[in-house]
């Protein structure tokens, strides 16, 4: 789903080459078929499983965007001189990222390109996020979250997220004890990599809200492999998940599958 920041956060949905303004549906009734085709998001093959989020399997073992160090940005090897592709490479790693504290269903701490904040943020359903540390590419953001996950969690708990009750959490202090925590693993690397590389941030960071109207009390979730027609009430809208009254739904984990997108009186 794309995203744009406001009060609330702005939803559309890419079905085929239609954008759909989804905030004008909640409270509407929608319905998602999907017609059992799934097509890799690189080459369009046919493929009869997802990988990595929309990649057939040839495609997941040969793309950088598929490597191990995207999940771990700590092992990225650019700099050996092995990156599956160069050119991709230095368009998304070896550039400026953002270590973060966000709050999502409590404190965390990640990091993006600094071209996708706050589009990281609210994929994440993140309340509220300030940047941290700007860093010159993304293998030093991996070794400062590293540093920063002996203190701070890096995983986000979906389901506490999608509740609606997140604790509120003092993120300018939270980043000014973290960064002294962290002041020796930051030294070194400074002292090695030059201190422009890593810049300490001092923003006022973002507050975000979702369009929701009703929050679930409990989650059940939509598996589209399991059950390939979904409906419901739209009630809402957080990260990349729908919130139905029968259920909720990552849309994200079904980029590449081939479904059919109906509201209103179209809907079932």
């Amino acid at each position: 789903m794309g995203v744009a920041a406001g009060d609330p956060v702005s939803y559309t949905l890419k079905v085929g080459d239609t954008r759909l303004p989804l905030n004008d549906l909640i409270g509407s009734r929608v319905q998602i078929d999907f017609d059992g085709r799934i097509r890799c998001i690189n080459c369009d093959r046919n493929t009869s499983k997802s990988f990595n989020q929309g990649y057939c399997y040839p495609c997941f073992k040969r793309l950088a965007a598929c490597d191990s160090c995207i999940m771990s940005p700590e092992k990225c090897h650019y700099h050996l001189g092995t990156c599956r592709e160069p050119e991709w490479g230095e368009t998304h790693c070896m550039t400026g990222h953002v270590v973060y504290l966000a709050n999502s269903s409590g404190l965390k701490v990640g990091i993006t390109r600094a071209s996708q904040v706050p589009t990281r943020w609210i994929d994440q359903g993140a309340v509220a996020a300030l940047p941290m540390l700007r860093v010159a590419t993304r293998r030093l953001a991996g070794l400062v979250e590293v540093a920063c996950k002996a203190h701070v969690a890096d995983r986000t708990n979906w389901r506490a997220m999608l509740k609606g009750d997140v604790p509120e959490v003092d993120l300018a202090q939270e980043r000014r004890s973290l960064l002294a925590r962290i002041e020796p693993e930051l030294a070194a690397l400074r002292a090695e990599h030059g201190d422009n590389a890593l810049q300490t941030v001092d923003d006022d960071g973002l507050s975000l809200g979702y369009p929701v109207d009703v929050w679930p009390a409990k989650i059940a979730t939509h598996n589209l492999d399991k059950t390939p027609s979904v409906s419901g009430i739209l009630q809402g809208i957080k990260g990349q998940y729908l919130i139905l009254d029968t259920g909720v739904i990552n849309i994200r984990k079904y980029t590449a599958y081939q479904v059919r997108f109906r509201a209103g009186r179209d809907a079932a």
